[in-house]
């Protein structure tokens, strides 16, 4: 549930004036409909209310051709919402109510066993319990699928699971939690990419909002440049990026290719209101890297 107003509003005070807009969100549900647009074949594992907001989004998985039958309805939990204020210069506020997701469990992780060792990614965020997450790490790392982990919102989180991801994909204030480096400097950057390695993480990529990603893999140590657009609303664009990202990677294209294609389809996302809204379809993103091509 969304309002745009002219500012955040300071602690204690009411602002009158905003515009209202309600639109399908939840990280996960996010990532999987970028995924699903920008060209992947995706499955979603998920919990969701049995109410208006629950069907709702499944309907709305459905238009996008995901794959919903890990998706449960309970029966103990409201869907879970978030309220978001967005200024003008498209800076977000956002507050969570977990909902059903607080009730992903590791059997509904367990009933997707083979729809997970089926898939070439595995794609997570920490909108769910950890032990959850964990136990789908576990589970994706025993059938040589990688793990890319979006932690957020940030937490701290063990070394048993780092040691399972194969990519992480932070912005400065998840690496910040995680490393106590702040990173306001590509140097830094690479100081909290090397102390996330010496934890167990394969690869991470360091996403720096408008200023662009900085990757630290083996063998690659390279800053990607962001692209330049009007920020409209910037409440889903690391989910946005993420699921691009999976995208492709899952096309076997190389690790800077595929940022550059994640930071294209988050670039435009950012320049639309809402979450999955905002996230563009593969035939935007084509455009948008290569504009002549699509002339021709």
């Amino acid at each position: 549930m969304i309002i745009k107003l002219n500012r955040i509003p300071l602690p204690g005070e009411t602002l009158l004036g905003g515009e209202f807009v309600m639109a399908p969100g939840g990280k996960g549900a996010n990532q999987a409909v970028a995924a699903a647009r920008a060209g992947g074949n995706v499955c979603f594992v998920a919990r969701v209310g049995r109410d208006v907001f629950g069907e709702k989004t499944l309907q709305n998985l459905k238009r996008d051709k995901i794959d919903i039958r890990h998706v449960s309805c309970d029966s103990a939990a409201l869907s879970g919402v978030a309220l978001i204020f967005v200024a003008r210069n498209g800076e977000n506020s956002i507050a969570v109510a977990s909902g059903a997701n607080a009730l992903l469990s590791r059997g509904d992780v367990l009933r997707a066993r083979s729809v997970i060792k089926a898939s070439k990614f595995l794609v997570m965020q920490l909108e769910t319990p950890l032990v959850t997450v964990e136990a789908a790490a576990r589970l994706a790392s025993q059938f040589g699928v990688r793990v890319i982990l979006n932690p957020a919102p940030a937490a701290r989180l063990p070394r048993t699971l780092l040691q399972q991801v194969s990519i992480m994909t932070p912005n400065e204030t998840e690496a910040q939690l995680l490393t106590g480096i702040r990173v306001d400097s590509q140097a830094a950057a690479a100081k909290a990419a090397g102390k996330l390695h010496a934890q167990g993480v394969e690869t991470v990529v360091l996403t720096l909002g408008a200023r662009g990603a900085y990757v630290s893999a083996p063998g690659c140590r390279s800053f990607v440049p962001g692209f330049k657009v009007k920020a409209v609303d910037t409440t889903a664009a690391g989910d946005v990026f993420n699921g691009a990202l999976a995208v492709a990677l899952s096309e076997d294209r190389t690790l800077l290719e595929s940022v550059r294609f994640a930071s294209a389809a988050a670039a435009i996302s950012v320049t639309r209101l809402g979450a999955q809204p905002s996230a563009p379809r593969r035939k935007a993103i084509d455009q948008f890297l290569c504009p002549a091509s699509q002339e021709r």
